[in-house]
């Protein structure tokens, strides 16, 4: 699974880097956050809808799928992952897999090894970040939920998404069995084409990662605290 990303990259520099345009109302600038938790916001890149649109914007969203027929936005909170080998036939993502794709964005996340028999009982954590130091794109699905009792101008609507994940691949699974679906620069523009509705060649991109495209390293127990933040979480250990 994937349950917590380091994003304190600003926005600005990351659609440079991703070639995408701000969404209205985005702050450049960011807040940057080490230690970022589900339901909180995070950065996802999307596919502009409309003719006149930019090919990529960088939009931000809640992190926990709301699908759009939910009757409490809350459920999301049990969605902040999705596993690729259902999102076609789970009804929570079906309809978002052909329709409503995103690409989340992150500097590094978070995966924890359970501790040694005998040993501590504190989960132990490592960061992981791209070897060759580019932002990482994590395959996505998000949606949109209005609640009908508020006006739009009262903030009716949510934007939310979540991260597919797959079997980790070698760089992980020392540490876990599951790891984010990382896309690639060279697929970004198939995962978001809104006219890709080919759900089997979709599914072909949710693999894990070849060896390499990670690094990592353990981390200070206090990530575990979610209240903690601040860039001294994603330091190695000593020794």
């Amino acid at each position: 699974m994937c349950g917590r990303i380091d994003l304190h990259t600003p926005p600005s520099r990351l659609a440079r880097l991703l070639h995408a345009e701000l969404a209205a109302g985005l702050d450049p600038e960011g807040t940057p956050r080490w230690n970022l938790p589900p339901t909180e916001g995070v950065l996802a890149l999307v596919a502009g809808r409309r003719p006149d649109a930019p090919a990529r914007v960088l939009a931000s969203f809640r992190w926990g799928l709301v699908p759009w027929w939910a009757k409490d936005p809350a459920v999301g909170n049990r969605m902040i992952n999705a596993r690729a080998e259902s999102l076609a036939t789970r009804p929570a993502y079906r309809e978002a897999f052909v329709e409503r794709r995103c690409l989340v964005v992150a500097d590094g996340f978070y995966e924890w090894e359970a501790p040694e028999p005998g040993g501590p009982r504190r989960r132990l954590p490592h960061y992981y970040r791209r070897a060759d130091g580019a932002p990482l794109v994590f395959a996505g699905l998000w949606d949109r939920w209005k609640d009908r009792e508020r006006r739009p101008e009262e903030g009716a609507v949510l934007r939310s998404c979540t991260i597919v994940t797959t079997d980790a691949g070698p760089d992980v699974a020392p540490v876990h069995d599951r790891m984010p679906v990382i896309i690639e620069t060279d697929r970004i523009d198939e995962w978001l084409d809104p006219e890709g509705k080919d759900t089997g060649a979709l599914a072909r991109l949710l693999v894990p990662s070849p060896a390499g495209t990670l690094v990592s390293h353990r981390v200070d127990v206090a990530v575990n605290d979610v209240r903690n933040d601040g860039p001294e979480l994603v330091e190695a250990l000593p020794g």
